[in-house]
């Protein structure tokens, strides 16, 4: 195996273990984007962004199913900022919950957890 071969290759496990270790992927001027998890078939995203001065959050779930009530709850550093009911709607059968946050000082962890009337979980978690 060549020298350039070898660089290359250690180049490339690099930029995929860097990859891997990111927490959240990071979008337009500062954006925070992350995949949810979900106990069943549903999906969940959240995003973060910078909103002068403020942390908009945008915690969106698609079930594929219209008109299922979801309780909603954010948490920030651990203190629970909402907790509200959210429906999903057509066309596509997903809710989004839009809230703008304090931003305190030093990084903000937001969770955002949805549980459904059937006991399905979805969670989404992000720093800022």
């Amino acid at each position: 195996m060549s020298t350039i071969h070898r660089l290359a290759t250690a180049v490339a496990a690099a930029s995929l273990l860097a990859a891997a270790g990111a927490p959240g992927a990071l979008a337009k001027d500062g954006d925070v984007r992350v995949a949810g998890s979900c106990s069943a078939s549903a999906t969940s995203k959240l995003k973060l962004s910078p909103e002068n001065g403020r942390i908009e959050t945008e915690f969106e779930v698609d079930q594929n199913r219209n008109g299922v009530t979801w309780r909603v709850t954010l948490t920030q550093n651990g203190v629970q900022r909402v907790s509200t009911l959210a429906t999903t709607v057509a066309p596509s059968g997903s809710f989004e919950l839009r809230r703008l946050l304090p931003n305190t000082p030093g990084a903000d962890r937001v969770t955002a957890r949805a549980v459904s009337p059937s006991g399905q979980v979805c969670t989404a978690s992000a720093s800022l």
